[in-house]
């Protein structure tokens, strides 16, 4: 990857490191589906009406929209409402790597490497740890990890529909994609608070909506979504997914110091112990053997 690139990965590592902070806040006075389907409604209006709609199938674009966007945060909303810390989730949310690294290699055949697998297993290990040092018997914390979990594994299939989506066009539809795929989730979503939450709801909340909500769906649709996204995507354009995915396991490291930092929240030493094993998957994966010449020399 070139230096511009790293930087620009770089400045999506803190972009959404900070998202998770931005989530709990906007979930103060606001249900999660609600809240979602308002910073997709931002992302795709008025954008859409300066961007053109990209030249792909519009199966790719809805399959793109209904995993990445839909299933991701209707997921990851709902497990911080449900109580899951925010520094925590932006750490089991990267579970989304390895589910890529895997998903790349049965639906696109790429090489997994021997170095993969071992960062695969050392994480695995790892988040089995959090979860051991976060359950504390209580079952809506079981809810909020596995409500994240199968947020990054919808994450995951986005990355692989990306893939797909960039191999078609001559030219990566990089925004358009980001802004067109938006339209998808937005339905969906104020569908289930319908449903869910009930027009009594979702009304007052509409109603009484603050600025730290209001300054949350800015940063949640701008920011993370159409800045952070729409580097992301074009990233996973020009490199293998496994060069790509395994970066964000440094998101945590921004999720979890602006939680402490802005939140107050605060992690046991087994938690840490289990982070340390995630992140040590991240150096295996992406280091591998420069790692251990490193540690010999």
């Amino acid at each position: 990857m070139t230096r511009k690139d790293g930087l620009l990965a770089l400045l999506v590592v803190v972009v959404w490191g900070l998202n998770f902070v931005a989530i709990k806040m906007g979930l103060h006075n606001m249900p999660p589906l609600l809240l979602a389907g308002l910073r997709f409604l931002l992302v795709a209006f008025p954008a859409l009406l300066f961007v053109s709609r990209p030249k792909i199938p519009f199966r790719l674009l809805a399959a793109y929209g209904l995993t990445i966007s839909f299933g991701q945060f209707a997921f990851l909303f709902s497990a911080i409402k449900f109580g899951m810390p925010a520094g925590l989730a932006s750490l089991v949310l990267q579970a989304q790597a390895f589910f890529t690294i895997i998903l790349g290699a049965l639906a696109l055949q790429e090489h997994l490497q021997g170095k993969q697998l071992a960062g695969i297993l050392l994480a695995a290990c790892g988040v089995l740890v959090l979860i051991e040092g976060s359950l504390g018997g209580q079952h809506v914390a079981l809810l909020g990890f596995m409500l994240t979990l199968a947020a990054a594994l919808s994450w995951a299939c986005g990355n692989i529909f990306n893939k797909k989506i960039m191999q078609l066009a001559a030219r990566p539809p990089i925004m358009s994609l980001v802004v067109w795929s938006a339209l998808i989730p937005v339905l969906p979503f104020f569908a289930a608070s319908f449903l869910l939450d009930g027009p009594a709801l979702m009304w007052q909340s509409l109603i009484a909506i603050d600025l730290t909500t209001i300054l949350s769906l800015i940063y949640l649709a701008f920011v993370a979504t159409i800045v952070g996204y729409g580097i992301w995507g074009s990233l996973l354009g020009r490199y293998e997914t496994w060069r790509v995915a395994p970066l964000s396991l440094l998101v945590p490291v921004v999720g979890m110091a602006s939680a402490a930092w802005l939140l107050g929240e605060t992690l046991s030493f087994t938690q840490l112990a289990g982070a340390a094993l995630i992140m040590g998957g991240l150096l295996i994966n992406v280091f591998g053997l420069r790692l251990r010449r490193a540690v010999v020399s």
